[in-house]
């Protein structure tokens, strides 16, 4: 089998996104810790106290919920990139890419093409538009879910309207093929140079064309609101276990909005925006400070962080498994 041999580069110092990320994972820390001290710690530290093992179990499942959701979203749409059966695969590399969620524009996750053409030998081109429908998959579904949220909320939020259409405009902009075939044969008659490169960026876009099935589109997209609206869910559950009188469409789209924001900033992970919108739309609904501290804290801890933890039990697997089913690969 004629293997092809490019495959996403090594980062060029690979302690760099690490560093990046302690950094603004400090900032973050630093300012939550500002504002419970502002707000009083033992307030803050008696919100975080009401929450029970149980409560915490069930916040942690349904994120579990989430990430379960978005990893069949994967498998399904490389099963339409050609992958060859392999559910447990899929879900491997998928969880173990959580790692990478906190490195800048979450590129990190890239590693996860590295393992398919390991594991199956698909080539660059047919694998890498999978990231690409992903993240495209994640704003349609929260584009999608922060519109419901603020059709059925008696609240509203500034601007979110315009970002819940911006989300699903850009998701289905990046996806369409010829769309994204004709920019790239534009900028390369604007450059004219590189011929070898920009002939494998057309052949990556029109690669999209695979996933333009209705039912195909329709599914993950159902995946992805499933998913998305566990999390929201989990955040209206941990608001009103900490008294918070917040109505459940009015967290849901706090909940969304500010994650979304929080990715626009192009901070790793969305740190510092997610948690500074959460607060100040908290506070705004008339949320207490320490408890809308507590509640962005803890929800972050049992998404975002939670997420990265699985992805630390699962990259080393992921890893060595790929690595293993190379030589049988090469040798087919």
């Amino acid at each position: 089998m004629t293997m092809n041999r490019l495959a996403p580069p090594a980062p060029p110092h690979p302690w760099r996104d690490p560093l990046l990320m302690a950094g603004l994972l400090l900032l973050v820390i630093a300012g939550l810790a500002g504002l419970a001290a502002a707000t009083g710690w033992q307030a803050t530290r008696d919100q975080i106290l009401r929450l029970g093992a149980m409560q915490v179990a069930i916040l942690l499942a349904l994120s579990v919920l989430n990430y379960l959701m978005r990893a069949l979203r994967w498998h399904v749409f490389g099963r339409c990139a050609g992958l060859p059966p392999g559910l447990i695969r899929d879900l491997r590399h998928y969880l173990g890419g959580f790692l990478m969620s906190v490195t800048p524009g979450r590129v990190g996750e890239l590693v996860r093409i590295r393992w398919i053409r390991r594991e199956t030998g698909l080539t660059l081109e047919r694998s890498a538009p999978l990231f690409l429908m992903d993240r495209a998959g994640d704003l349609v579904a929260m584009g999608l879910l922060l519109a419901g949220a603020l059709a059925l909320s008696t609240s509203g939020i500034a601007g979110a309207a315009p970002l819940a259409l911006i989300a699903v405009l850009a998701a289905l902009a990046l996806t369409r093929a010829r769309l994204l075939t004709a920019l790239v044969t534009r900028l390369y008659r604007v450059i004219g140079l590189w011929p070898r490169l920009f002939g494998r960026l057309r052949a990556m876009a029109r690669t999209l064309a695979q996933f333009s099935h209705s039912g195909v589109l329709a599914g993950a997209v159902a995946l992805g609101l499933i998913g998305w609206a566990a999390e929201g869910y989990a955040f209206h559950l941990l608001l009103v276990w900490m008294g918070a009188e917040t109505g459940l469409w009015t967290a849901m789209a706090i909940f969304t909005f500010a994650t979304l924001a929080g990715g626009l900033t192009g901070a790793p992970g969305g740190l510092g925006g997610a948690e500074a919108a959460m607060i100040a739309l908290l506070t705004l609904e008339g949320v207490p400070p320490e408890t809308s501290v507590a509640a962005t804290a803890v929800i972050r801890v049992t998404t975002l962080w939670f997420a990265v933890g699985i992805g630390a039990m699962v990259f080393p697997l992921a890893e060595k498994l790929s690595k293993r089913n190379r030589h049988a690969v090469e040798n087919r």
